[in-house]
């Protein structure tokens, strides 16, 4: 499968730098499975990049995981093919997140940022290399001329916090018309028209010309795409490129994990305790009302399947309750099907899995429903009701309600999450049966601590 770009040329293996610029995509054959599931790798990195910077990570914190990530996700069985792979996620996910401005920004932040960091790792060489692929006209300061500015040189360093030795301190003369920001914020040495600007300015500057191409790029991916790929590939490519953007990337908890069922005598306790709010919401109006729309069972039976409520006890607890309202007979015509369905017992007997943070985030509940994300579907006084019905302190809340109002839907969960339990989520929640399974280790530990 070719992959879509805009100048085609083969990649060169024999580059100083592993980190391209992805100007122009590889005339490349690439399978199926392999156009998924490289971009799923790269979607890891940029995602884990994202969810660090909205935790408020600090810069070297947030450098090191982007690295750890991307050594981590981003390996290949063959070594030579490490460089292809890094390109053909990088095209595909171009053809992903092109499609809406909102898409363009996320993807243009990301990639951004983890060249930046890439970047930074690279060698003086490879440093020097990418800057002559943006043609930029940045000199390298030599040994001998560093030392005769030593003393200037030293002030701009400790202005911005580096260390002054020519091994840890690389300069790059630079035409001071090309870096106005640079020279406004006295934030580089100037002698005869030259800025001297050090080398984590450039590696800044370098990253911005990235961005604007890149930027540029995107836009004529959109054109192309709703132009042509779209329709062209609808059969093959299209599903694929569009689900991609809220792929989940965790377990599927299709079967429960640490906690190997629940029964209908504990549910009570167990809902208040580890179901988190969009679970707890659907529970609560089940009980309340003795029924719930199509949208609503599906979400939470197939919740409740993964966190073991076993095929027996759910038909039993979904009767108790909808007896009340439609009657047993009812019941038994109308919904005991799609329960066992949904355990894989009937139709296709396919063995469905709960669903995703990203998938509920994206549902569209209408009128009477109870079903979706509360972070993204609650108006703000419904949200902050439930927060204290959870028992989340108003400092807290007022947290929750930050990340809900730029969106992170998924961090105002983990906040809540921390909140309820007095303990950190470093992973975040991306699903709400871990939500649950991370719950119940905390309870667990309270009632079985450990003795060291």
């Amino acid at each position: 499968m070719e992959i879509y770009g805009y100048q085609r040329k083969p990649l060169h293996s024999d580059a100083v730098s592993t980190l391209p610029l992805y100007r122009s995509a590889p005339l490349l054959e690439v399978r199926l499975e392999d156009f998924e599931r490289f971009a799923i790798d790269r979607l890891r990195v940029l995602k884990g990049i994202s969810d660090g910077l909205s935790r408020g990570k600090k810069p070297e914190e947030i450098e090191n995981l982007a690295i750890d990530l991307w050594k981590a996700n981003m390996r290949h069985p063959d070594a030579s093919e490490v460089v292809n792979k890094d390109i053909i996620a990088h095209f595909v996910l171009r053809l992903v997140y092109c499609r809406t401005e909102d898409l363009r920004k996320w993807f243009l932040s990301m990639e951004t940022a983890l060249f930046r960091y890439r970047l930074r790792h690279e060698s003086a060489e490879a440093q020097r290399a990418l800057m002559a692929e943006f043609d930029l006209p940045y000199k390298a300061v030599s040994t001998s001329e560093f030392e005769s500015m030593k003393d200037k040189l030293g002030q701009v360093a400790r202005s911005i916090g580096q260390p002054l030795t020519p091994a840890d301190t690389k300069f790059y003369t630079v035409p001071f018309e090309e870096v106005p920001e640079l020279v406004a914020g006295r934030r580089v040495f100037l002698h005869k028209g030259h800025a001297y600007v050090a080398m984590n300015q450039v590696v800044s500057l370098v990253a911005t010309q990235f961005r604007s191409h890149l930027s540029k790029a995107l836009i004529l991916t959109n054109r192309k795409w709703t132009s042509s790929i779209r329709e062209q590939e609808k059969d093959r490519l299209t599903p694929i490129v569009e689900a991609l953007c809220t792929s989940y990337l965790g377990p599927d908890y299709s079967e429960p994990r640490e906690f190997a069922e629940i029964s209908i005598r504990d549910i009570d306790q167990i809902a208040m305790s580890s179901f988190p709010l969009c679970m707890r919401h659907l529970f609560e109006k089940l009980r309340e009302d003795h029924h719930l729309k199509h949208g609503g069972r599906m979400q939470l039976g197939l919740f409740l399947k993964g966190v073991g409520l076993k095929l027996d006890d759910a038909l039993a607890f979904w009767k108790a309750e909808f007896s009340q309202k439609v009657g047993a007979e009812r019941f038994d015509k109308e919904y005991a099907y799609s329960i066992r369905h949904n355990y894989g017992r009937e139709g296709k007997r396919t063995d469905y899995t709960p669903f995703s943070c990203q998938k509920i985030i994206s549902s569209a509940p209408g009128v009477g429903d109870h079903h979706g994300c509360p972070y993204r579907h609650f108006s703000e006084e419904n949200l902050r009701a439930a927060l204290g019905k959870m028992r989340v302190n108003s400092r807290a809340i007022e947290d929750v309600m930050d990340k809900v109002r730029n969106r992170h839907y998924q961090l105002a969960c983990t906040l809540t999450f921390e909140a309820v339990h007095g303990t950190s989520c470093d992973a975040g929640i991306n699903h709400p049966n871990q939500y649950f399974s991370e719950s119940q280790k905390v309870v667990q530990l309270k009632v079985d601590p450990v003795v060291v």
